[in-house]
This record gives structure tokens, sequence and C-alpha cells, in this order.
């Protein structure tokens, strides 16, 4: 399947965001795609002349589990839309006294906790390696800070996300490890996001929504699902005006290297890839080998 919108605007709804409204023409689009469906249909439309597909990250009614999505399903569905920029917005806890439940965080590193989550779109007979030390674009993490403190937030610009397995919350030793490697915030899925998008070389920036302080406040409760969703509630609405105003901010010409991170990046030969799984692939590989399969590859 060949991308057939041009510079859409992807955004992944977490947990407390299910649906973006005031979309003109909204339409779904339920796909399929070589590593299974999806978490939902996506939702198309268009906002103030901006095109954005929508996708609740764990399904509508919140059904899915972190360790349960379909990480690569989900981005190739994005970028066979023809998405090259994607805005997720995440539940967090936090890790820093001074980033209190209802602030947020656009952060710019990552630590994997995750456990046995596949992370690339590559092996099988294809190898590629692409640079992530930089894991969130840099250009979309500016506009998403900007436009998440004209919606009223108050706005920690960079930040450490450590990326646990979940479904349960963390320990109090492990929150407290998680301090002490200068994690800031945690959740249960932009790791795998973040990885994807890279390779598919679509531009990556997180909202990230802080719920609560994680268990490592000895002098408070542990995290409690009730507290959590009163503040996701609360935060509902400012999601959804930040996503509103990124639609205008985000430029189609971007100063950043993510839509080149293929480059130099696919070791194998393209003789040797095995033609299945260059198929399977093309839509994400397609600009960085010049050549569709069985012309020159």
């Amino acid at each position: 399947m060949q991308p057939f919108l041009v510079a859409l605007i992807g955004i992944i709804g977490g947990s407390g965001l299910y649906e973006i409204a005031g979309l003109e023409k909204p339409r779904h689009v339920e796909l399929d795609t070589p590593f299974g469906p999806p978490s939902d249909a996506y939702l198309l439309g268009r906002l103030d002349g901006h095109d954005l597909a929508f996708l609740p990250r764990h399904g509508l009614g919140h059904r899915i589990l972190p360790t349960e999505v379909n990480f690569r399903a989900n981005i190739y569905g994005f970028k066979s839309l023809g998405a090259d920029a994607i805005l997720a917005v995440s539940a967090v806890g936090s890790l820093r006294e001074d980033i209190a439940p209802g602030h947020v965080v656009v952060p710019d590193q990552l630590i994997d906790r995750t456990r046995g989550r596949v992370s690339t779109f590559f092996g099988e007979g294809i190898v590629a390696h692409v640079p992530f030390a930089d894991p969130f674009c840099p250009v979309l993490r500016a506009v998403i800070a900007d436009v998440a403190g004209k919606a009223g937030a108050t706005v920690h610009r960079g930040g450490t996300y450590v990326c646990m397995e979940g479904p349960q919350f963390s320990t109090r030793a492990e929150s407290n490890l998680y301090r002490s490697w200068g994690g800031d915030i945690i959740g249960m899925t932009n790791l795998q996001e973040a990885k994807l998008a890279r390779e598919a070389e679509i531009c990556f920036g997180t909202l990230a929504l802080a719920t609560d302080y994680d268990c490592w406040r000895s002098a408070d409760a542990s995290v409690e699902i009730e507290d959590v969703l009163r503040v996701l509630e609360d935060n509902a609405d400012l999601a959804r005006r930040a996503v509103a105003l990124a639609a205008h901010a985000i430029e189609d010409a971007r100063d950043c290297r993510c839509r080149r991170a293929l480059d130099n990046a696919i070791i194998t030969a393209p003789a040797v890839m095995p033609r299945d799984r260059l198929e399977a692939l093309w839509i994400i590989v397609s600009r960085a080998l010049h050549a569709r399969p069985g012309e020159g590859a």
C-alpha cells in the first residue's frame, strides 16, 4: 500500500484521550498491516485545514494493555496513511518534586525498562541500524512545548522518560532507582513508538501528562488508579487544545534528520533481501533503497 495522504499529522491518544473533537469530514479507516491489526480504526479528518489521523493507543474503551499494544502495526499504519509527524499523548508518573500532577513534560530522552517487546521493523533477512541518540524530534519537541504553554499548561521542556513494562506500577525501590538514574517521568508505551517512528522516518514527539507522583514519595500512599483517572479527566481538555494548536504549528518543512533516518542505515545488500520481507517493508524502506522490489533491488 502506498501513502494516500501527504504530510498528514498523526496523533496517538493515550489514557484519557480517545477522540479528537472538531474534525471536518471525519471518517474511520480500518487497516491491516504485515504486522497485524493496529489498536483500532484510524480517525481521519481535517482540523482547520490540516490533515490529521488519530489512533487511540489502547483501543476505544481502553481494552489493550501496554504490553499488548501492537506498536509495529500502529506506526506502520500511520506511515501507510502518509504521516510524516506523530504527536503522542501519554499519561506518566512524576519522578521529580517539581513535576506536579497536572504538569506537562516534553521529554528529550528515554530509558528502556521493557522486556521482550519488539522494537524494530527489521530482521528476518533485512538488517538496519538507525541513530537513536536523540530519540525525539527536536523540532517537534519545541512545537509541542510551545503549544502546551499556549493551551494553559505548566510545561517542563526536556526530561528523561523511563519506559517500564507494566501493567503494575513501580515498587518504591524501583521508583527510587529510576530517580537515581536521572529519570524525570515514567510511563509504559513511548519507547517502542519512538524507535519505530525513527525507523519509519517519521518525526516523533510526546506530550506527557503527569498524573501522579510515582511511589518514591515515602510520605504518600502508593499510586492509586482513582487519583490517576481524576487527573486524566482534568487534563483531557488541555490535551485536545494542545493538539489543535499543534496542527497549525507543525510545518511541512522541518530542519531535522528524522525523515532521512535510514540514510546509510540499511546494511543488507538488496540482492540478498528476502522478497517477501522487502515487499512487507517497502513503505518503510522505499526512499532509502530508491527502487521497488524487482527493479534493481
